[in-house]
């Protein structure tokens, strides 16, 4: 077992559960240079922000979710979802293969549809078997002001019995000109390897 920023994360053998043992703190990243092999990014000389990450993370219409099957293979699909509250929340049938892969191991990786301003988080995905109530209405609002006139609008109630999923960051990279400003915000207490 061990405490991740505010989560309980038990290892079984057949699969990852999430506890939350507190409410999450409004998160204040860590920032700095991802690390490059030799020669790949000289001398970078700009930094970009945790609210251009956030603005980017709201608005985007389309992210793609990439989860690991058990065998280690990786699995990408595109999905609607919402930022909201320092989360990405996306909703779908806990028998699509991104659900039960979760189900098996946590971890993940989304990205937004931009390859020039772009953002990448790694974090960790539960499932909301019932969500709070006040959950449930801010997450249905946020998709319905999103969405609607693409012709999803969710009621709140609707995840009662499962559905609904929520990924915790812990480390994000962005950069809009790759050479210049790419930065590295971590939400974890070890941000190597990054």
């Amino acid at each position: 077992m061990s405490l991740t920023k505010g989560f309980l994360l038990v290892d079984n053998p057949h699969r990852f559960v999430i506890v939350r043992k507190e409410p999450p703190p409004m998160l204040q990243p860590q920032i700095s240079r991802p690390l490059f092999p030799k020669g790949y990014v000289e001398s970078p000389q700009a930094w970009l922000t945790w609210s251009h990450v956030v603005q980017r993370l709201t608005a985007a219409k389309n992210y793609w979710l990439c989860s690991v099957r058990a065998d280690g293979r990786p699995h990408v699909i595109p999905r609607w979802g919402v930022w909201l509250d320092d989360s990405f929340y996306y909703d779908g049938s806990p028998e699509t293969r991104h659900a039960q892969n979760i189900t098996e191991n946590p971890h993940l990786s989304l990205h937004l549809e931009s390859g020039d301003d772009v953002v990448i988080l790694e974090g960790l995905a539960q499932a909301l078997q019932k969500p709070a109530h006040e959950t449930a209405v801010a997450v249905a609002q946020a998709y319905t002001a999103k969405y609607a006139a693409l012709g999803y609008a969710p009621e709140p109630q609707q995840w009662d019995g499962g559905g609904l999923y929520q990924v915790i960051p812990r480390r994000v990279l962005a950069w809009t000109k790759f050479t210049d400003d790419p930065t590295r915000f971590v939400f974890e207490t070890n941000p190597e390897n990054t």
